[in-house]
């Protein structure tokens, strides 16, 4: 229990040093403030959850000591208890009365990929609530926010069209950023397993990513979602968070069965390559993904392939 709590501390003093860097104002000191989940969830999962738990509270409380007590809530739910969250989720496993290799059922990739998307869908709606309890509220909140940062980079720009661009803004910025908290939370995810195994310190064998389904109720939680987002006032805002951060966990999907559909090809590699550059790159190509994913949950098309011809070389990824 002694080294799970040093671990602990030490996870966390490295996520709050991360969290923090983000106030020098470079340009690589962003990167390291999406990175701040990473210590706690490889604390998580080389360790136990206590050890991410740990790190959590601490990084917490470290920031809360530097920055003012505020940031202790701020920081404890909206980073180190979702890290936490998945990390738990990650090992969570139980027996199914078979012989091994078979003998354990983890906790599927699909449904972590979802808590993802839950998660950061929470995370901004709880921080548009602290912005104001109306949509008029947080709007104005959100704009006078905006027009702070943009003061300098729109000068010399004519009123109409800083107002057109803060307008467009104030509606994008909340779906996007839980796009952001998503993807943010995915990549953490899955960085952390990557480190805690190269390690060997990680318990759960690596799962086959190509063959990741969605849990039943997803597609009507997404559909439900969808429809909300043209509901007025903060119901409507929130639908459009949440359908905004599952759409992009169908993204997620659709790489995974793009992963699974090209086994056996000879141009696997350059169709993989291709799809993950023009979605970096492009960004509007993970539209086609998403509708990928949304296609493959309706008519099985991983199953269709596999039916119709002989499988590719098992060659999970």
């Amino acid at each position: 229990m002694t080294q799970i709590l040093l671990i602990g501390i030490g996870a966390g003093a490295a996520t709050a040093l991360l969290f923090a860097s983000v106030a020098s104002g470079s340009l690589i000191s962003v990167l390291l403030f999406y990175l701040a989940p990473l210590p706690i969830l490889i604390a998580a999962l080389g360790w136990s959850h206590w050890a991410g738990l740990a790190a959590a509270v601490f990084a917490s409380v470290s920031l809360a000591a530097v920055f003012g007590p505020f940031l202790f809530a701020a920081f404890l739910l909206g980073v180190g208890l979702p890290a936490w969250w998945l990390g738990y989720l990650t090992l969570l496993a139980r027996p199914t009365g078979e012989p091994p290799p078979h003998d354990t059922e983890w906790y599927p990739v699909g449904n972590l990929v979802v808590w993802a998307a839950l998660i950061g869908a929470l995370i901004v709606t709880a921080g548009l609530v602290n912005l104001g309890s109306s949509e008029e509220a947080f709007r104005a909140a959100l704009r006078s926010g905006l027009e702070r940062v943009l003061q300098l980079q729109t000068r010399g720009s004519s009123a109409p069209d800083v107002n057109r661009l803060l307008d467009f803004l104030v509606v994008a910025l909340p779906p996007a950023a839980a796009v952001l908290t998503t993807i943010t939370s995915v990549l953490n995810l899955w960085l952390a397993a990557r480190v805690v195994t190269v390690s060997g310190r990680m318990r759960r064998p690596q799962p086959d990513l190509s063959a990741m389904v969605f849990p039943s109720y997803v597609p009507l939680l997404a559909g439900g979602a969808l429809a909300g987002s043209f509901l007025p006032g903060l119901i409507g805002t929130a639908c459009g968070v949440l359908a905004a951060s599952l759409l992009l966990a169908y993204a997620i999907l659709g790489f995974a069965v793009l992963h699974n559909i090209t086994r056996g090809m000879n141009a696997r590699v350059l169709l993989l390559g291709s799809a993950y550059a023009a979605v970096f790159v492009l960004g509007w190509p993970a539209l086609l993904m998403m509708m990928l994913g949304l296609t493959d949950t309706a008519l099985d098309l991983r199953g269709r392939v596999a039916r119709r011809g002989p499988p590719g070389p098992n060659n999970p990824t």
